[in-house]
């Protein structure tokens, strides 16, 4: 018996499996399929997907046997991946010097005396094992046989890549995750920090005013009309924040049965409207199984956006509700400024705003909508919108059933 050696860049090839990370990984029937097929189109009674560690030769999958692996020294899979670009085929182990005293050829009546492998190899050609068949009969493939077994290793090596990219995706989403969470963190932090000395600022602005405006100029009046403006300006960009970070707990929020009317009216009266405004709610009051907290927070948003970005003498917002066995489906329009063509693409993006000053002349933060759509996605549902410049703006979301059924 002859063991096979190792390969210039094993070094290199062991990395890449440990990468790969799936030596004693659970069965796949997406593997198990592929030996199945090797095994009936080479009409052999075992097929291997194997995997060359240092010490074991793994099986990712086998058809016909039940032993997880094998000794690498005595494997014929490290003879076949000396030549990574090439069918290995032994059509009688007998009459190998390699194999011939091989203790898997030697077993008796369920010796090994045929195999055929086609190393697998990885997206930089390093062989990191085998799609092998095996027999314990003298066997040969045909060329059929032999460019099948080809094409089936390809698709070991595709599902191979495919396990690598889904690995770097799962990575980058936890990592994400946890910048995240660092972000909402700090956000949190930092606002609470400044919320109180932000609140003594008002307070002390507003102060000075009252106890000393007669012993002021008019410049210095304005002076703390401009602290105090700012300040409330300020707060407001905070709370803002605090709404955008916070909203991952809305999303965990337990489901429960309400009136989407009822809800509505609610937010209507938080809001504390004192502009001429009108908003229809639906004609239908739909009974809703879900999230009131984030359904809330989105309405309230999109009703306080139509009217602080609303230039009418009369502000009519227009509410809308249907259902299907899948989706709740909500819009609402306005008869607003619009938003600008160029900005419809980016306009859920954090800290994007619809215009340079609201109804008010305020300037806005950009927080709201990016919220919005955070929530909608959360709740396993989609957001767009139409719009046309002093036309008024349409928006329509979507939530998931399954999301929102407790």
């Amino acid at each position: 018996m002859i063991s096979p050696p190792l390969p210039a860049n094993e070094d290199k090839r062991l990395e890449s499996i440990r990468k790969l990370d799936i030596i004693n990984s659970f069965a796949e029937e997406t593997y198990d399929s592929i030996t199945k097929l090797a095994s009936e189109i080479c009409q052999t009674p075992i097929a291997l997907i194997s995997i060359l560690g240092s010490e074991t030769n793994w099986f990712k999958s086998k058809q016909g046997t039940d032993i997880p692996e094998s000794d690498r020294k005595i494997s014929f899979c490290g003879h076949a991946i000396l030549k990574p670009e090439e069918l290995f085929e032994v059509p009688n182990t007998l009459e190998d010097i390699r194999f011939k005293d091989n203790p898997l050829v030697t077993a008796g009546e369920n010796g090994i005396r045929f195999y055929a492998g086609v190393p697998i190899l990885d997206a930089e050609g390093l062989p990191l094992g085998t799609l092998c068949v095996l027999d314990s009969k003298e066997h040969r493939l045909t060329e059929n046989q032999k460019s099948a077994l080809r094409t089936l290793a390809k698709q070991v090596e595709l599902l191979f890549e495919y396990r690598r990219k889904n690995q770097a995706l799962e990575k980058m989403k936890n990592d994400l995750d946890e910048t995240n969470r660092i972000l909402r963190e700090f956000a949190s932090t930092v606002s609470h920090d400044l919320k109180m000395p932000l609140a003594n600022m008002i307070i002390t602005a507003d102060i000075l005013k009252a106890k000393y405006s007669k012993k002021m100029d008019s410049e210095g009046i304005n002076y703390l009309n401009y602290l105090k403006h700012s300040g409330l300006t300020l707060s407001e960009y905070i709370n803002g924040l605090l709404d955008h970070y916070s909203s991952s707990n809305l999303e965990d929020d337990t489901s429960h049965e309400f009136f989407l009317n009822d809800l509505l009216e609610d937010i209507i009266d938080l809001l504390q409207i004192d502009q001429n405004c009108e908003i229809n709610l639906p004609d239908n009051n739909l009974l809703i199984h879900g999230n009131s907290a984030a359904l809330g927070q989105i309405f309230m948003n999109l009703i306080s956006n139509s009217i602080k970005y609303n230039s009418s003498e009369k502000i009519i917002i227009e509410i809308d509700c249907t259902e299907n066995r899948e989706f709740y489906n909500f819009s609402i329009s306005d008869n607003g400024i619009g938003i600008p063509k160029e900005k419809q693409n980016y306009i859920f993006e954090l800290f994007t705003t619809v215009a340079d000053r609201d109804r008010e002349g305020k300037k806005g933060h950009g927080i709201g909508l990016s919220t919005v759509k955070k929530l909608v996605g959360s709740l396993g549902g989609n957001i767009r919108l139409t719009s046309e410049e002093d036309e008024g703006t349409h928006f329509e979301f979507s939530i998931m059933r399954t999301k929102l059924v407790d």
